[in-house]
């Protein structure tokens, strides 16, 4: 049976977290809303819709939401040229790729972001396929985009591993009962991380990389 490696982006793979929370913080304030940044970092990870309703609550007037979006996605369109990747990623989905594992990409990303993305991380070989919050119809924390990335990759939940750096990656990769491992690199600590489920907590791609002989990877064998 095939083994599935799967992989948050934002954050796990490339370092931009921090430009989405200035586009959103900037998106907000310009539709009148003072949200923290503290509390935009928190929601990071979340698909668009759901993160609105963690920052300005289920119970809103949801007229300007199409707004809000857009100016986020077009804030963080200025960025798409020069994205970058963290140390070390391709180098770890290589790794996986050539042990035998399927690598997925599990992402709220859309489109032309997502481009954007795989052309940062620049290991086209490596990726087997990519999961994202439109093929399913809830988002992370919701497992549904695992159980999706699983079904594409025709593995089983118990020979998958799902790295992340949010709350809302592990608690999604607990729910779809798929081990997770936690990175630094996005800027959640450690305990949360842990709190939320991770099996194991890296610093970032190329710790995990450097330690991939004893991390939870090494555990699930060849077919």
């Amino acid at each position: 049976m095939n083994r599935a490696a799967l992989f948050d982006v934002d954050g796990t793979l490339t370092d931009t977290n921090h430009l989405h929370i200035a586009s959103w913080w900037e998106a907000l304030r310009q539709s009148g809303h003072r949200v923290a940044t503290h509390d935009i970092h928190r929601a990071i990870g979340l698909p668009g819709e759901d993160l609105l309703d963690h920052l300005l609550g289920e119970d809103r007037d949801r007229s300007g939401d199409d707004r809000l979006t857009a100016a986020h996605d077009t804030l963080y369109a200025t960025y798409f040229d020069r994205l970058p990747a963290l140390d070390s990623a391709a180098d770890l989905l290589r790794a996986l790729s050539r042990a035998g594992w399927e690598v997925l990409l599990v992402t709220s990303a859309k489109d032309r972001e997502l481009g954007a993305l795989r052309r940062a991380i620049d290991a086209e070989d490596a990726i087997t396929d990519t999961a994202t919050s439109d093929d399913v119809e809830r988002g992370k924390p919701a497992p549904d985009p695992v159980h999706h990335a699983l079904e594409l990759a025709g593995t089983p939940s118990g020979r998958a591993v799902f790295v992340g750096d949010t709350v809302w990656d592990m608690k999604a990769a607990v729910r779809a009962g798929v081990t997770a491992v936690g990175l630094l690199c996005g800027g959640i600590p450690r305990g949360d991380l842990e709190d939320a489920g991770a099996a194991a907590v890296y610093r970032d791609p190329a710790g995990l990389l450097a330690g991939l002989d004893d991390s939870p990877f090494s555990a699930i064998r060849p077919a």
